[in-house]
């Protein structure tokens, strides 16, 4: 058996990434501090000239009272706080894991199963989903290239591998949902065979979901990591 958490690396990235904030969460309250922000500085010049030039233009303008403005002020502070405090506790953590069990190919044979996992506490749903395939012994790496399931599915029985015999893939759909267990419950991703594992040397996994407050993040992994190293050690 082998997990992977948030941190792990390998050939590509495997580090957990926030790729996209909530516009509408984050933007707005940072947009509504800057004005604010621009207010006082203004308020505070108009504040400090003479009163008699208060009378001239543009200097008469007055956009806010100096107690509404630090009420607003403090209030926008407290939403840009709040915000990124909350936004770390329902940050969602994705992680992988895989052991060699049976009854996911067709007979008895034991196969690699994979699967994600939220080690969050809130659930994230699922925005995209994508493969990448490394045969084992490609010459040419200029054609890899990250497909739906359906087109890797193609590529691996073009490769003389058969569904549900040396493998099955899993696919998680837009909107599907990750509930944030804070446990190693898993989502199944895939099954492979021991010739499988033989004849690919990678199947990279991307899966970008969004969080409750709208971030969306991202984490790649690799089915056949820790296949190898656990090929041959004892299995029930």
């Amino acid at each position: 058996m082998v997990d992977a958490g948030p941190g792990d690396a390998g050939s590509l990235s495997e580090a957990q990434r926030r790729v996209r904030r909530s516009p509408l969460l984050f933007t707005t309250p940072l947009v509504m501090l800057g004005l604010l922000t621009l207010v006082l500085v203004w308020e505070s010049v108009r504040g400090n000239i003479a009163p008699d030039a208060r009378d001239d233009w543009p200097w008469r303008l007055q956009l806010l009272d100096m107690e509404v403005l630090g009420s607003l002020l403090a209030v926008a502070v407290g939403a840009v706080l709040a915000r990124a405090q909350y936004a770390r506790t329902v940050r969602p953590y994705l992680g992988w894991r895989g052991s060699w069990v049976k009854g996911h190919l067709r007979g008895e044979a034991q196969a690699w199963r994979v699967g994600i996992l939220n080690g969050g506490q809130h659930i994230a749903t699922v925005e995209s989903y994508e493969c990448l395939v490394v045969l084992a012994g490609g010459d040419n790496r200029t054609d890899l290239r990250w497909t739906d399931i359906s087109a890797a599915v193609t590529e691996l029985t073009a490769a003389g591998l058969v569904v549900a015999e040396d493998f099955q893939l899993s696919e998680l759909g837009a909107g599907f949902p990750l509930v944030g267990t804070g446990s190693y419950e898993t989502v199944l991703i895939g099954a492979f065979s021991r010739k499988f594992v033989e004849r690919v040397e990678a199947l990279h996994v991307r899966v970008r979901v969004t969080d409750v407050v709208g971030d969306s993040h991202e984490r790649t992994g690799d089915c056949m990591k820790g296949a190898r190293a656990n090929t041959y050690a004892p299995l029930d």
